[in-house]
C-alpha cells in the first residue's frame, strides 16, 4: 500500500543517479505546487466548467472577474434557452463566487435576459 502513495512524483528522484538533488528540487517544487495559487485564467477555467457541471449549462462568456478577501467573484453569461431567431434567446448572468484555490463556493442567477435586449439600467456591466 505505501508504494501506492508514493508514486507520485518522487519515483523519478529515486531511480536517478541524482537523487539526492532531485529530491531536494522535487520537495520544493512539490510544496509550491501545492501551496500555489491558481492563476486567474486557471480561476477563470475552473469557474466555467465547474458552473456548466452544476447546471448542465456552458458557460458563453465571463462578463465580470475579481479577486476578493474570500477568493474569486464572476459573472458568467450562459444560454438557458435556445429560441429561433438567435437574437431571441434567452441568456442568464450567474454571480459565482470561489474559494482562493478556485473551488467554486456558490453561484446564483442574478439576471435573465433576451440575448439581442441591452440592458439599460445596469451601467458598466454591473
Amino acid at each position: 500500500m505505501s508504494n501506492t502513495k508514493n508514486t507520485s512524483g518522487s519515483q523519478s528522484s529515486h531511480n536517478s543517479p541524482k537523487g539526492k538533488e532531485n529530491d531536494t528540487r522535487g520537495g520544493a517544487d512539490n510544496s509550491t505546487a501545492d501551496a500555489r495559487r491558481p492563476t486567474p485564467m486557471e480561476v477563470l477555467r475552473q469557474a466555467r466548467a465547474q458552473l456548466a457541471e452544476l447546471t448542465g449549462m456552458a458557460a458563453e462568456n465571463v462578463s465580470s472577474f475579481e479577486q476578493t478577501e474570500d477568493g474569486w467573484s464572476l459573472e458568467i453569461e450562459v444560454l438557458e434557452l435556445a429560441r429561433v431567431p438567435d437574437t431571441m434567446s434567452l441568456m442568464a448572468s450567474y454571480q459565482v463566487d470561489l474559494d482562493p484555490e478556485g473551488q467554486l463556493t456558490g453561484y446564483r442567477r442574478v439576471r435573465r435576459y433576451e440575448r439581442g435586449r441591452a440592458d439599460a439600467h445596469r451601467p458598466g456591466g454591473r
